[in-house]
């Protein structure tokens, strides 16, 4: 345990071997496709909260600030930015610790630290990331999600990718780098966002996150509400899409180079210099 923690235990529940689920807005969270799938889970499952992350120490409120709102006897409350852990027992699966969290602008190691903090005194067996990124990809055609590790142990057994990217990273990568350190497993999902739309929530990057992981949890994951969405996502993006020329034929190409080579989903390599031009723009 760290000399000074952060969590807030509201209690301590009993678990054996949960795989952790994270998941932060900001930078690592193209078209809230990483958030919107760890909401999605803690619905389906009935994830209770635990514990949270005091803020204090890892963020500029000028820019995180806290929001004010009236509650119904009048009385004003401040909501602060929240990083929260809840259980989830998803059937025939093993428990799941569920963090949905905000990349913060100060003391990452600090802050990563106090997720390591409860995935060990939790016993956690695997700390799995979920993201997304912007990429060259059409919404119109299924979405790829690429999966890596740094450990070959896991990378075998989940079928992954060796993880050798070099350069910048957000709250994502000093995470599994402290992971590392503190002796826990960990592995990264990415999801892929087309790029001509950053600003639109995704609900089919977010339902392609959730399939990946109910697959790696070895359960199948209730999805209507996502897939309903996804369709009616595609119907409004195409509709954006009808009024520029241009963009109708950058889109027709993207559908053309995925329908030519023919693929489910990109290449792993193809899809690791899509990460590696996202962050370095960024």
């Amino acid at each position: 345990m760290n000399q000074v923690s952060h969590i807030r235990w509201a209690m301590r529940p009993e678990v054996t071997q949960p795989i952790v689920v994270a998941a932060f807005e900001g930078w690592n969270d193209a078209g809230d496709a990483a958030t919107s799938a760890i909401a999605h889970l803690a619905s389906v499952w009935n994830a209770v909260p635990f514990a949270d992350l005091d803020p204090e120490d890892f963020y500029d409120f000028t820019q995180t600030r806290p929001h004010v709102r009236i509650v119904d006897d009048d009385r004003r409350e401040l909501d602060w930015p929240e990083n929260t852990f809840s259980l989830a027992r998803p059937p025939g699966a093993p428990d799941v610790v569920l963090v949905s969290g905000i990349e913060p602008q100060l003391r990452w190691r600090t802050f990563c630290d106090q997720i390591t903090e409860v995935a060990n005194a939790m016993g956690a067996r695997l700390v799995l990331t979920v993201g997304a990124l912007l990429a060259d990809v059409a919404h119109t055609r299924p979405t790829s999600v690429f999966g890596s590790a740094y450990e070959p142990s896991v990378v075998e057994a989940l079928h992954l990718e060796p993880s050798r990217y070099e350069g910048p990273t957000g709250i994502v990568g000093v995470l599994h780098n402290r992971c590392a350190d503190a002796g826990l497993k960990s592995a990264s999902l990415w999801a892929a966002v087309p790029s001509y739309v950053p600003a639109a929530p995704s609900p089919k990057a977010a339902l392609a996150l959730v399939h990946r992981v109910g697959t790696i949890l070895g359960t199948e994951v209730p999805a209507g509400d996502l897939e309903a969405e996804s369709v009616a996502y595609e119907e409004q993006i195409s509709e954006l899409v009808e009024e520029d020329d241009d963009t109708v034929a950058y889109v027709r190409h993207l559908e053309e180079t995925y329908d030519r080579d023919g693929m489910a989903e990109h290449t792993a390599d193809e899809l690791v210099a899509e990460v590696e031009r996202f962050l370095r723009d960024q």
